[in-house]
């Protein structure tokens, strides 16, 4: 299985959430290191500080700056390692027709959101089978595009 984790997948397996365990138990299931692309990263990045001010402003599990700054330490470090996440290159033209193939097919419909589009496109251009997601609505979408979802 080539799984493509999106960024409440990722982020799960640094901070403390609902879906933390179901995360760690999925990494060993995936058959290569999960792919991390250059928007992937960044939008991690930002979900972990984001973190740290929704458990300020609007509770559930506390995040403090110190969790955040350890999560960030531990993702830069497995992407340094490449042993189950590994920096993907993507072609930006091939994920801009990719994208605008899903809108055009689903968005009206469905009301998939930009970035649900990009991680499902990210996904089926880097030929990955399955997408591991605790969004409901963006595995929806996997699934219309055929693939296997967690």
């Amino acid at each position: 299985m080539v799984p493509y984790a999106d960024t409440n997948f990722l982020v799960s397996l640094y901070i403390q959430r609902p879906h933390s365990a179901a995360a760690d138990l999925s990494v060993p299931q995936a058959s290569a290191p999960l792919p991390v692309t250059w928007l992937l990263r960044l939008e991690t990045i930002c979900a972990i500080e984001q973190s740290v001010f929704i458990s300020r402003t609007r509770g559930g599990p506390r995040v403090t700056s110190e969790h955040a700054a350890c999560a960030q330490v531990a993702f830069s470090e497995d992407l340094n390692c490449a042993t189950f996440l590994r920096m993907t290159e993507i072609s930006l033209p091939d994920l801009g027709r990719m994208f605008e193939t899903l809108a055009r097919r689903h968005t009206a419909k469905h009301g998939f959101r930009a970035y649900d589009l990009l991680h499902v496109s990210s996904a089926l251009v880097l030929r990955c089978d399955a997408f591991w997601s605790f969004d409901a609505k963006t595995r929806k979408l996997a699934r219309l595009e055929g693939l296997l979802t967690n």
